[in-house]
């Protein structure tokens, strides 16, 4: 599937326009993705991000770009505060305790680690020094608490990410929260001095008793880790403004220098056609579905079947569509393993030919994975229609199943492989059987089929002989 790393295109929100992929240093890509607040659970809202970040990051690695991605934890802000007060527990034990299970909810959905998860409290000093950078250029400024606050009228090029235009704002007006509207858009905290509010929350730094404002913190982390300027930075929509528009503001501004070449953007989830709330009853967790008895990798295949820049409806329904698109993938897979025709290399070698170039061609252009699951499913519909002819022999058998291997290498939907042993007294059932449909005995075959799927045993009988398959429930 490889060719040229620079024809893929990606939609740069920065442009509004998709433009080619150049990576400033040849070969490697430093991907930049907004992680967790760990103040609860992640949501399903959360993890179409994550999906569709594992998701390109899969990609660029396939295309033979070495990245390395930087996802950062967000322990300490408005809201861990709150919530660590509200249930008694020193801020590091509450967000631990959510980083621990966030971490084996991306193990679930099947996404890849990051190459590092930096921690904003393991970097106030990073955020201190970018925080005195600012205040030398007298682009920062006190306020009479003692707090730092970046002054967006000094910087020009305010609002260009998510096109807010700065001689509309009201000069010299803060807001010290850590999330506000469009319309709220003011001079924004980069270092907060300690109120009684915050308890036990403070660092004592050069720059007095406080904790750093949201946005300084994946300024810090990403800078420290990716460099000044760096390929790729993602995230929500919901994060252009206020978070991504600051963080662009006061990384440039510190620097002079161009902070991210391409910026990512996926939209909003819905839940069956409606925004999600707790108050509509249909506010999902990644656990909520799984305590439900839902498959995680059906979950993953349909967050991200969707393209990432549409809105994504969400629905049980779509989550039975997404479970039988994988079980057609399993199960050619065993077909495969039992394949032993004639053989047809001619056939065999055009299809694998065209499936490559129409994923490849559709995942270049902006990762337009429904148009790549289009060409992926109709080459599955293919092979099946040469397994039915008896076209496929082992060597082309092989070759496909390495192929279906490769794509999960981009998808990452497909069950890890089980060898598993049949039971003895399936296989008894089972021998039972061929020797009723060899003596033409159908009634006895139909009940010996009966007992078996009383057992979890669905059987099949091809040309190759009986093949078996555990019954899902």
């Amino acid at each position: 599937m490889s060719k040229p790393a620079a024809e893929i295109t990606l939609f740069n929100t920065l442009t509004r326009q998709k433009e080619p992929f150049k990576p400033i240093t040849a070969g490697k890509v430093g991907l930049y993705t907004c992680g967790p607040t760990v103040y609860d659970y992640a949501h399903i809202g959360n993890f179409r991000a994550f999906v569709f970040e594992d998701l390109l990051k899969r990609w660029l690695q396939y295309r033979g770009y070495n990245v390395t991605h930087v996802m950062n934890l967000t322990d300490v802000d408005d809201k861990t505060i709150r919530g660590s007060q509200k249930q008694g527990k020193p801020l590091p034990d509450y967000t631990g305790f959510f980083a621990d299970a966030f971490f084996e909810d991306i193990r679930v959905l099947n996404i890849e680690p990051a190459t590092i998860y930096p921690r904003a409290t393991d970097h106030i000093s990073e955020m201190v020094a970018l925080i005195k950078a600012l205040l030398a250029k007298g682009i920062a400024y006190r306020s009479e608490d003692g707090s730092v606050y970046f002054a967006i009228s000094k910087f020009p090029e305010y609002g260009k990410l998510s096109h807010i235009r700065i001689q509309e704002l009201k000069a010299g007006a803060r807001v010290s929260q850590d999330e506000y509207a469009k319309e709220e858009a003011q001079d924004f905290a980069l270092w907060k001095a300690w109120a009684p509010e915050d308890g036990d929350v403070f660092w004592e730094t050069e720059l007095g008793k406080g904790r750093p404002g949201w946005h300084i913190e994946c300024s810090a982390m990403s800078m420290k880790y990716l460099g000044e300027t760096f390929d790729i930075h993602c995230g929500g929509v919901d994060n252009m403004f206020p978070h991504h528009e600051n963080e662009i503001a006061q990384s440039e501004a510190a620097t002079g220098k161009r902070f991210v070449h391409c910026w990512m953007h996926n939209e909003h989830l819905l839940v069956e056609g409606k925004k999600m709330a707790k108050r509509l009853g249909n506010f999902y967790t990644l656990r909520d579905l799984l305590a439900k008895g839902l498959d995680p990798l059906a979950i993953r295949y349909l967050l991200l079947s969707t393209h990432y820049r549409q809105q994504f409806n969400f629905t049980f329904g779509a989550l039975d569509a997404a479970k039988s698109a994988i079980e057609r993938l399993v199960n050619l897979q065993r077909r495969l393993k039992d394949a032993n025709g004639k053989g047809d290399p001619a056939k065999v070698n055009e299809l694998i030919e065209w499936v490559h170039r129409c994923f490849g061609e559709a995942m270049d252009d902006d990762l337009n994975i429904s148009v790549a699951l289009a060409s992926l499913f109709d080459f599955v519909r293919d092979v099946n229609n040469l397994l039915d002819s008896n076209a496929v022999g082992s060597t082309e058998a092989q070759r496909i199943a390495s192929e279906i291997e490769t794509f999960d290498k981009v998808l990452g939907v497909l069950p890890k492989v089980r060898e598993e042993a049949l039971p003895k007294e399936a296989e008894e059932i089972i021998k039972r059987r061929e020797v009723a449909r060899k003596g033409k005995d159908w009634k006895t075959a139909d009940e010996l089929r009966q007992q078996l799927r009383a057992l979890g045993i669905v059987i099949e009988d091809t040309a190759q002989g009986v093949r078996w398959k555990r019954e899902k429930t």
